[in-house]
């Protein structure tokens, strides 16, 4: 296993294929500061760089709290010129997340509010343990939800029930989460069983994962027609890969494949 740290809040370790992105600002519950957004962008940068990651895990260092969203202290102290210029750093953290090219899994253990949410949802997976709380209460602090929520709750749920979610900033518990949606997968331990599906992604073509995950990406909001061009693409985009390759001949060899990755 090797460790990364970024600044003072971001730790990325590796254990083979899997990349696990620790939010480490226990002391405050994982409010996201401009320091700890800046980090959380350079180590999204270093990860999409990594060809040798194929999975990235996104989990907490704090026992209650995945991530409770802004520091709200440190925007107390803003002036409005302040906060202009805080909003690209902000951006650029959750936006990292959820451009980077492999499978993402968000293991939720505690709160996940607003910003703390938006960035699971950034992830393709939500595991969710039983003391999961998840929600966007924005606009009871008079923004809104500006780390994503609002484009992808409604794709994750549709737009009414977005709605109602957003509007109310109402909290939901485990359980009503994964009845709505809101999470994916409820375990009783979340980081354990979201490395656990983490290894089993990553045992596959590290290129048709990418190729997959972009195709799903680019293809959301297009028509049926479009979609399928999208998906034609990136078919091609593998087809004549070394992946390719390995694993046919691996399927008829009955053998484990070793990718390539190219």
């Amino acid at each position: 296993m090797s460790e990364q740290r970024f600044g003072e809040f971001v730790l990325v370790r590796k254990e083979g294929h899997v990349a696990e992105f620790v939010l480490d600002r226990p002391k405050a519950m994982n409010a996201v500061s401009s320091e700890m957004a800046r980090s959380i962008g350079e180590a999204c940068a270093a990860l999409a760089a990594d060809r040798e990651v194929r999975v990235t895990v996104l989990t907490s260092s704090n026992d209650r709290a995945f991530c409770v969203g802004a520091d709200l202290k440190e925007r107390n102290s803003f002036t409005d010129a302040e906060l202009v210029r805080q909003r690209p750093t902000a951006r650029g953290a959750y936006t990292g997340v959820l451009e980077l090219p492999m499978p993402t899994v968000a293991a939720v253990h505690g709160f996940a509010l607003g910003g703390g949410y938006e960035l699971a949802l950034s992830c393709d997976v939500i595991v969710a343990d039983a003391t999961t709380v998840v929600g966007l209460p924005e606009v009871s602090v008079g923004v809104i939800p500006g780390g994503g929520g609002t484009q992808l709750l409604p794709r994750r749920v549709g737009a009414a029930r977005a709605a109602e979610l957003v509007f109310t900033a109402r909290r939901v518990e485990a359980a009503e989460a994964a009845e709505l949606g809101l999470v994916d997968v409820l375990a009783e331990d979340a980081r354990t069983a979201a490395l656990e599906l983490a290894g089993r992604i990553a045992a596959n073509s590290p290129v048709g994962l990418r190729a997959a995950k972009k195709a799903m990406r680019l293809g959301q909001g297009l028509d049926l027609r479009a979609g399928l061009e999208v998906e034609d693409a990136a078919w091609r985009s593998v087809a004549f890969s070394g992946d390719r390759a390995e694993g046919v001949a691996a399927f008829n060899e009955k053998r484990k494949p070793e990718w390539p990755g190219e």
